[in-house]
């Protein structure tokens, strides 16, 4: 009577019951190990207690070894191994260490009861004489059921007064805070994890704020440095693409004097002066140039082009929209010959 007082009464939970973990507590368990490692509510059914053995070089921890089991992935991709270790209070293997503790009683009689089961996830079931109906899980042994079911989980989440499933809350919870996968592909974490959540869009957006607002400052800073003129200078210097004010200050000076600059950079020469003798030959360069990228792979053409482009846009802007496609209708043979031979590189300051 006495150690009934002391226990709170005499019933399986107040007695025998206090060595195993309830459905409840072994589904909080089982949500703790999610929100570490990332698994799911089928995991718990199958999986096998964890061998451990001493970490190399270490004395004071312990290294486990996991059994994953993954129906998802087909017959022949089932399992993986996990390795995690013990070493201290904030190491992911500490929860391994507190799990097998926690079930150590029911592993213990489950491994009386029948030698054959290895399953660590074991709880005491409130009515043992029920018919075991879900054959697609371990069947219980004794008073002990194993794994977590769907109903343990929906239980478990209305107690608690979550408005969702508790399981598939916390995977994907855990999979955005890690950040890589957990589980399974690299586009099934994306796709499925990363790109839908929440959180992750809106610390995404400063990301993609800052790369556009960069896109577009290292757009404005490829531009036409010259000038625009309304007529040709005669003292000025003839280039395939413009002509030049004064070729001993340039940017690109060659080893004897003079300038040593490609003629596609006399665009980007604050010595370059436009007229609209230039239009019908630029605004061809323009069209051809944007041409090449459908047949060229995207990091090619942004590489020998792609700053070429911008400041023949800029140019096009400066000049005018509709002045520049009227220029079009005025391209000579001669032009496009020396397009051509441009873009091959065969022309040489």
């Amino acid at each position: 009577m006495k150690n009934r007082v002391l226990l709170g009464g005499s019933g399986a939970e107040a007695t025998w019951g206090r060595l195993f973990l309830s459905r409840s507590e072994l589904t909080a368990l089982a949500v703790l190990l999610t929100d570490r490692f990332g698994w799911n509510l089928s995991v718990y059914d199958c999986l096998p207690a964890p061998t451990r053995a001493p970490s190399v070089g270490e004395t004071a921890s312990v290294t486990y070894q996991l059994q994953i089991e993954k129906r998802r992935k087909g017959r022949g991709h089932w399992f993986s191994t996990e390795n995690t270790t013990d070493s201290g209070a904030d190491s992911p293997g500490r929860l391994i260490t507190q799990a097998l503790e926690a079930t150590a009683h029911g592993r213990a009689l489950a491994a009386r009861l029948d030698p054959g089961i290895r399953l660590p996830m074991a709880a005491r079931m409130h009515y043992p004489t029920r018919r075991h109906q879900h054959t697609e899980r371990p069947r219980p042994v004794g008073p002990l059921a194993f794994g977590v079911g769907h109903g343990d989980a929906q239980w478990w989440a209305q107690r608690h007064r979550l408005g969702g499933a508790p399981f598939r809350r916390t995977r994907r919870t855990t999979e955005t805070r890690e950040g890589r996968p957990l589980q399974h592909s690299s586009g099934t974490h994306q796709s499925v994890y990363v790109l839908p959540d929440e959180q992750v869009q809106r610390a995404s957006q400063s990301v993609f704020e800052a790369g556009a607002r960069e896109a577009l400052a290292q757009a404005r800073a490829v531009v036409f440095a010259g000038h625009v003129a309304g007529a040709p200078d005669p003292a000025h210097q003839q280039t395939v693409t413009a002509d030049c004010a004064d070729e001993t200050s340039s940017p690109w000076p060659g080893p004897e004097g003079g300038c040593a600059a490609d003629f596609l950079l006399c665009l980007a020469c604050p010595n370059a002066r436009v007229h609209p003798g230039h239009h019908p030959r630029l605004a061809h360069l323009h069209q051809v140039l944007q041409s090449l990228r459908s047949p060229l792979p995207d990091g090619t053409w942004q590489e020998r082009w792609g700053e070429h482009v911008l400041r023949l846009d800029d140019l096009r802007d400066k000049v005018g929209p509709t002045a520049w496609t009227a220029a079009l209708a005025r391209v000579a043979d001669a032009d496009r010959t020396l397009v051509h031979l441009l873009v091959k590189g065969e022309l040489t300051p």
